[in-house]
């Protein structure tokens, strides 16, 4: 563990990246929602639609997440120097998430015309921002615990949840701002596109992989950053 002056400077990091994320959901929620009152659209489905993207649902686990962690350590009693496993798998969790998501936007999608509501700095805190910081702590943050490799079927479970639920959810939802009778968050999982189900399936697939493999990385440097703090302090 480092020194409990840099674990304090991180704490207070994670409270400021924490504040940022939820400033950035809300100030994009607050756009699309007075927009959706202007336009006349059906606010309930706008709503739901809002919280059923994956950039959405990452970010606010990452601020749940790293407010926990802040919360906690100056919280904990002293004796503990390294995280709780719960919140350890929920950090890992976020942190795999915000880089897919950092990853897949930059890749795929930051090249689509922006919507009429987006708040700009918001999409950049959500996209770069927020996975950036997120990886920082992965590579920096004192006290994160080493996680066992089954964790990864932790971290995989919710984007295989998210995914059920929006193609269960997409045909029977009108879209609110231009009336077709489906909604799909992201382009590459709608099979009414010129790809179909086939080019879905194929997205979720790599996606899939994706996660696994991110999922794996980041399991390794927790546990290659502990087996070197123990090294460390055993040569001490």
């Amino acid at each position: 563990m480092r020194s409990t002056p840099w674990a304090a400077t991180w704490a207070v990091a994670r409270l400021l990246a924490a504040a940022t994320i939820i400033a950035a959901v809300v100030a994009q929620f607050v756009s699309t929602v007075t927009d959706t009152i202007d336009d006349g659209r059906d606010l309930a489905t706008t709503i739901a639609n809002y919280f059923s993207f994956f950039t959405i649902l990452s970010n606010l686990l990452a601020a749940v997440a790293l407010l926990a962690a802040a919360l906690w350590f100056w919280m904990r009693p002293r004796h503990e120097t390294t995280e709780p496993l719960s919140l350890a798998v929920v950090l890992a969790a976020a942190t795999s998430y915000l880089a897919i998501t950092g990853i897949v936007y930059n890749l795929l999608l930051r090249g689509l015309a922006p919507s009429d509501d987006q708040v700009a700095w918001a999409n950049e805190v959500m996209h770069v921002i927020a996975p950036a910081f997120l990886v920082l702590d992965l590579l920096v943050a004192p006290m994160r615990r080493a996680l066992r490799w089954r964790a990864i079927f932790v971290i995989l479970s919710f984007p295989i949840a998210w995914i059920v639920y929006t193609l269960i959810r997409g045909p029977f939802v009108v879209d609110p701002t231009d009336g077709v009778a489906f909604w799909y968050p992201y382009p590459f999982l709608n099979p009414n596109g010129v790809n179909g189900w086939g080019g879905v399936g194929a997205y979720i697939v790599g996606i899939a992989l994706a996660f696994v493999a991110v999922g794996a990385l980041v399991v390794w440097i927790g546990r290659l950053r502990a087996r070197r703090a123990a090294a460390s302090v055993a040569q001490s």
